[in-house]
């Protein structure tokens, strides 16, 4: 299983359909979590939406099935993420996403960072330590072996990165948002310049302050 695999082979055909069904449970758990993509991690996905992730994601099943460890590895990571997103995908249905979302941020600015990433760390940390015992146990020539255990250790990394991400990235948005108030309330705060007369200068006689009603 180290080599190419003929197209149309047994092994090809092998190949592509565990990457079609792994990839399309990644997908349907994706859409039943979050149709809109609203909640999806993954930035590039995101971007691509339904419209282009499909069809690419077809491409590349047909063209990583002639490589059967990649194909294993990208199989075992999407059955894993497709399992994590079905864990939470009702709630996330049944709340919306957006609800979801808001909920979900005030749950993590309410929690310790530190409590957060021990947390986050212990759970790749235990899932990627399966993986690399898989890994060691198939002392590098079982290929099925060594792919899935490179597969569970790449779930673990993707976990670790795409939720730090999330956080990178809401961290970024609160300090914008704070840094957007704080403008706003100086502006605010900031008594208008007197014109000649004493009086408070206005563009014109019916226009409001600039500072709002």
């Amino acid at each position: 299983m180290e080599e190419l695999a003929p197209f149309a082979s047994r092994i090809y055909g092998l190949m592509l359909l565990l990457l079609i069904v792994a990839r399309g449970m990644d997908f349907l758990s994706t859409w039943v979590a979050t149709p809109n993509l609203l909640l999806e991690g993954n930035p590039i996905a995101k971007k691509l939406g339904w419209k282009w992730g499909i069809p690419i994601n077809l491409v590349l099943c047909f063209g990583l099935a002639f490589w059967p460890l990649p194909a294993i590895v990208i199989s075992t990571t999407s059955v894993l993420v497709a399992a994590r997103n079905f864990q939470s995908a009702w709630l996330m249905r049944s709340l919306g996403e957006q609800i979801y979302r808001d909920w979900h941020i005030e749950r993590v600015q309410e929690t310790s960072v530190t409590l957060y990433l021990f947390c986050l760390f212990a759970q790749t940390a235990l899932v990627g330590g399966v993986g690399a015992a898989v890994i060691y146990f198939s002392e590098m020539h079982h290929v099925p072996l060594l792919a899935i255990g490179l597969g569970i250790v790449a779930y673990a990394l993707a976990v670790a990165f795409y939720t730090l991400l999330g956080i990178w990235r809401l961290r970024r948005s609160t300090i914008r948002n704070a840094q957007a108030a704080e403008r706003k309330r100086t502006i605010e705060n900031t008594p208008p310049a007197p014109g000649k007369n004493g009086k408070v200068l206005l563009a014109a006689g019916h226009l409001d302050p600039p500072w709002g009603n």
